[in-house]
């Protein structure tokens, strides 16, 4: 009798807040967050970085947004939790996708998350071809520590943006 009425007190942990499953919510599209296109220092070159006299320049970074983000999933991790997004490519050929941090005060101070999935295309003209061939995925860990102060996580593209929010 004893075992079948905690067997039966399981039931209500599959919707509990502690349940870390349940942490994050269903993706949802969002408008993607326009940047401004005139920048006053755009062609001022960085002061060097004291690397040393024959150290080689740092290599010019020639990624782009993907085109649509399609899928974002946020999965708990021992040491905090997995973001995991997918997106389709504009062309295919494209490699080296990256989800990257986008460092803001405001986005910290209303404990926002915000990527960008950026990658790059061939420098030769390639096809459009299919939308299956130019699916992309990428993931990255964020710490528990970083995930403190977090209420949600936006991942944005060239022509949309896809957020969860923390329940």
């Amino acid at each position: 009798m004893i075992a079948s009425l905690t067997l039966s007190a399981c039931s209500g942990w599959r919707d509990s807040r502690v349940n870390p499953s349940n942490w994050f919510g269903r993706s949802a599209p969002a408008a993607p967050v326009e940047t401004p296109a005139d920048d006053a220092n755009a062609l001022v070159p960085d002061q060097g970085s004291g690397r040393g006299f024959f150290a080689r320049p740092e290599a010019e970074d020639t990624s782009v947004l993907i085109t649509t983000i399609d899928e974002l999933r946020i999965d708990r991790s021992p040491s905090g939790a997995i973001v995991l997004a997918s997106g389709t490519a504009f062309r295919q050929g494209a490699y080296d996708a990256q989800l990257r941090p986008v460092e803001s005060e405001e986005n910290r101070k209303n404990g926002v998350l915000e990527l960008e999935f950026r990658v790059n295309y061939p420098p030769f003209a390639t096809p459009q071809g299919p939308e299956r061939t130019r699916e992309l995925t990428d993931a990255i860990d964020i710490s528990q520590d970083d995930l403190d102060g977090i209420r949600l996580i936006r991942v944005k593209g060239q022509q949309n943006a896809l957020e969860s929010r923390r329940r």
